[in-house]
Order: C-alpha cells, then sequence, then structure tokens
C-alpha cells in the first residue's frame, strides 16, 4: 500500500490524462490501477484528489522510483517510461476525433493542442533537446543556423554489442513508419508507446504526421506516406506539399531530395518536414529575376545562397505545382560538361533532382526549388556536389533538408574537439591534443586570428559557421565565381527558352 506522499504522486499523475483528453474522470480509478500494476503496488491511500500541478515528466520519474526494482539497462528505462507514460496519452481515434474537433474551430488551436500534448508526453524529449549546443553566425550570404547535436543519446559499447547480437526485426520496416503508433521498443528500436500520427487525406492517399522527437527548430514536424513508397520529386510531390502547407498554413514543409547522395537518409519511405521556423535560406536576398515565359501568373527569382536556389510564388497552388515540375523536368536532363554537370551517369542513371520546400506568405504560395547533382568522379568519389575532404572534419554526411536551408546538424564530437582546439589556440595544450582531422584547420585559426581567452569560443564558433557555408558552396551546382555565375546563366537561358517551345 502506498503511503499518502505516494498515492499523491499517483492520482496528480492519473489527473494528467483527465487534463490532457485521454479519459473522462469517470475512469481516473481504472487507469490509477493500470499505473500501480506498472511499479508493481497493491494499493493507494484513500481520501486524496489529483492535481496537475507538477509535470508530468517529474511526475513520471518519480512514480518509477517507486518500483521495486528499476531497470539497470537504459533501454529497458526508457520502454518503461513510454509505457507508464501510454496510461495517460489519448489513443489514436481519441486524439483523431479532438484534432479534428480542434481543426474545426481554427488549425492554430489543433496544433497548439497537439504539440503541447506531444511535449507532455514526452513524444518531443524536451530535456533532451535543451542538451543541444545551438547559435547562430553571420556570414557573406547572412545568418546561419548551427547545432551540434547532443540531445540522442550515444549508445554505450555494451548496448552496441546486445543490439548486435539481438535477433534481426523487420517490424517496424522503418522508424517512420505508421506500425511504430504504440510499438513498445526494444534493444534495437525506440520505444513508440505513446507515438500518434494525426492522419491526413492527401490528394487521396493516406499520410499522417507528428512531431519529431529530437526537434531542430520551432514545431518540428513529419510527414509520413502510408502507402510506404520510396522517396520521388514529381509533380505529385510538389502538389503533396502544397496541399500540407494550404491545410497548415503555419508551417513551413520540404523534402529532402530522391537520390542517395544528396538525398536524406530514409529514400525507401515518402516522408517531408517542416515546421514553424523561418530558415536562414528564407531571408536569403535576391539575386536576379528569372523570366518564365510560359507561367505569366508565376514570379521566380534565384536567390544569394550557396546552393543554387530558385524561388517561385504566385497566388494559385496550381501555378506553382506546374512551374515547378516544368523546372524540375528541365533540370533533370540538362547538363553542362565545363562545370562537371551531368544529368545522365556513364552507367545511364538519372542524376539531377531537386530539394523542395514549400511555405505560404499572405496570400501567396512560394516553393524554394534547390537544383542537385549526384554526380561522382575520381576526383570526389563521395560526390561532386557533396562536402569535400577538406571541410568533412565538420561535416562529412549527405547534406539534406534541413541544412539546405541554412540550420547545420553537427556531430557530438564535436562538443570536445572544439573544446580541445580552444585549449591549443590559447596555449594551454599543444596542438598533439587536436583531433588529427582538425590540426591544419586549427593552427590556421592561431596563425591568422587574433585570441584571447575571452574571445576563443567566439572565434571557434564562426570558423566553424564559415566551415560549413563552405559544405553547402560544395554540395551547390553553380558556384559564386565566374565559371559558375556564368554556369548558371546558361541554365537560366536554357530554361527560358524551354518556356517558349
Amino acid at each position: 500500500m502506498l503511503d499518502a506522499h505516494d498515492t499523491q504522486l499517483v492520482l496528480d499523475f492519473v489527473a494528467w490524462g483527465v487534463k490532457l483528453g485521454a479519459y473522462s474522470d469517470l475512469e481516473t480509478v481504472y487507469r490509477t490501477n493500470l499505473v500501480l500494476a506498472e511499479i508493481q503496488a497493491n494499493g493507494v491511500t484513500s481520501g486524496l484528489v489529483g492535481n496537475t500541478d507538477p509535470s508530468l515528466s517529474d511526475l513520471a520519474t518519480a512514480i518509477l522510483a517507486l518500483a521495486p526494482q528499476s531497470a539497470t539497462d537504459r533501454w529497458q528505462a526508457e520502454i518503461d517510461r513510454a509505457r507508464l507514460l501510454n496510461i495517460v496519452t489519448p489513443t489514436p481515434d481519441q486524439l483523431q476525433q479532438t484534432f479534428m474537433a480542434k481543426y474545426a474551430q481554427s488549425p492554430a488551436t489543433a496544433v497548439a493542442y497537439y504539440y503541447d500534448l506531444s511535449r507532455a508526453v514526452e513524444n518531443v524529449k524536451v530535456a533532451d533537446i535543451q542538451r543541444n549546443i545551438a547559435y547562430t553566425a553571420m556570414t557573406d550570404f547572412g545568418e546561419l543556423e548551427i547545432t551540434i547535436n547532443l540531445s540522442k543519446p550515444e549508445k554505450t559499447t555494451a548496448e552496441i554489442k546486445a543490439a548486435a547480437s539481438a535477433p534481426k526485426s523487420e517490424y517496424p520496416p522503418t522508424a517512420l513508419d505508421y506500425t511504430n503508433e504504440g510499438f513498445v521498443g526494444s534493444i534495437k528500436q525506440a520505444p513508440r508507446s505513446t507515438h500518434r500520427f494525426i492522419r491526413e487525406t492527401v490528394n487521396g492517399q493516406t499520410w499522417g504526421w507528428h512531431y519529431s522527437p529530437y526537434a531542430y527548430f520551432e514545431e518540428h514536424a513529419i510527414f509520413v506516406d502510408f502507402a510506404r513508397e520510396a522517396m520521388t520529386i514529381d509533380r505529385q510531390t510538389f502538389a503533396n506539399l502544397l496541399t500540407l502547407v494550404a491545410r497548415y498554413p503555419m508551417y513551413f514543409v520540404g523534402s529532402n531530395a530522391d537520390l542517395p547522395i544528396v538525398g536524406g537518409s530514409i529514400l525507401s519511405q515518402e516522408h517531408f518536414q517542416g515546421g514553424r521556423h523561418v530558415l536562414p535560406l528564407m531571408k536569403a536576398p535576391v539575386e536576379r529575376e528569372v523570366t518564365l515565359p510560359a507561367f505569366p501568373a508565376v514570379h521566380a527569382e534565384i536567390l544569394k545562397w550557396p546552393m543554387t536556389t530558385i524561388r517561385i510564388t504566385a497566388k494559385a497552388a496550381a501555378d506553382i505545382v506546374t512551374a515547378s515540375e516544368f523546372i524540375r523536368q528541365v533540370w533533370a536532363t540538362y547538363s553542362d560538361e565545363r562545370l562537371d554537370i551531368h544529368a545522365i551517369s556513364p552507367t545511364g542513371e538519372m542524376q539531377h533532382t531537386i530539394t523542395p520546400i514549400a511555405r505560404q506568405v499572405g496570400d501567396q504560395f512560394e516553393m524554394y526549388l534547390v537544383l542537385r547533382d549526384n554526380g561522382t568522379s575520381g576526383t570526389y568519389p563521395d560526390g561532386i556536389f557533396h562536402p569535400h575532404p577538406d571541410v568533412q572534419h565538420i561535416k562529412q554526411e549527405n547534406i539534406g533538408l534541413i541544412e539546405v536551408m541554412g540550420l547545420a546538424i553537427l556531430p557530438a564530437r564535436l562538443q570536445t574537439e572544439l573544446q580541445e582546439i580552444a585549449n591549443y589556440l590559447v596555449g594551454d595544450q599543444p596542438l598533439s591534443v587536436v583531433a588529427p582531422s582538425h590540426r591544419d584547420w586549427a593552427a590556421a585559426l592561431r596563425e591568422t586570428t587574433t585570441i584571447t581567452r575571452e574571445n576563443v569560443m567566439t572565434v571557434i564558433r564562426q570558423a566553424v559557421a564559415d566551415v560549413f557555408i563552405r559544405v553547402l558552396a560544395d554540395a551547390g551546382v553553380y558556384k559564386y565565381d565566374t565559371a559558375g555565375r556564368e554556369g548558371l546563366m546558361r541554365f537560366i537561358a536554357h530554361l527560358t527558352a524551354a518556356g517558349k517551345q
């Protein structure tokens, strides 16, 4: 039997379920007994009532501590925590009904409810996200956002070995799939007991969306095609993006490209990302306007950005879709040997695609079309338009949707490595303590920059941003030099001519 203090914890926890719309007061006894079963307790002190003053996360931590035995493995502790929180989480049907009722009031009311719920039940891992190192820096292309990703806990050696020896599972088929909803988890797969989708019909197809557990910006959302179709950029992609933007006008929605070097990490399942955030790409100045004769209702511009970007704007979503598909088709077959731009690989594979991002601004729809080239060469086997070896000490992974837009997601190793560089720059440690991949860069910083103990981290952070601009420039098809700008004008001339045919 729990004493009065511990009973109050349980009752306060159960009260949260009423607040979140998971059930009514009628179910509080039933839900209390579910909690008691989770912690192997056999009763509560009578005469107390619950309230929701303490946070749900704090209550979950306190209640799990009441169990006679706590999980010793981190992955099992995460499963236990998700199972407990699931007791006060609305079922998928309840959530859908509540969300749609609130959407009928206004889209803003619906997303506010869903976001608050997602944070409360730890589908958005607020405490983990707060561990990230995030800052902004000014560059020649405007503001850049930098995040050193510390939110996802790194697996221990024991966990890696245990996961390697665990039986292979094909369910859920990917971390994106709708079958993750309510999945208990395992040593290999994150617990998803509280995971919920909002179902949507998008141009006749069933989609669902949820907030990202490890968000990189405000209300970071993931939109998933339930049909398990491979990533594809085509007319339907543009139509789907704009349908979602029209439904949620407070969010941008974008897609990774559909080719392996320039695409995202999961190409096997169609999905988008979006959120309530104005990313640096969206603030980029206009370099020049572009005339599209076949689309008089569409305004087109090239942005001053290290990755070649055409922004098109129109009041009618249908005009944006048609113009976007026209530009994609022209780019898909365009080559420029002078700049190592090849639409077709030596083995006959298509190499050109687009990273598209949609949003609504006032009564106008916008589509950002970022040109991508998947080609490789003997000099650049990782990708001609991929971070080159001299910047891979900062970023060597594919440049996906979020980074295309100017938000750098950098590996956790940099937290320690940058501190070692700082120690070297102020003379506390020799260059030999710096990771080998950073030594040339660190030595150059020391020779070219005035460094003090007070400014050393400011200098390093700015230098990281400057390197990341180079990362984006490497991934950009048309460089900001004479040859690159001339090459871009050749493509624009070709695009304009194609529109007249």
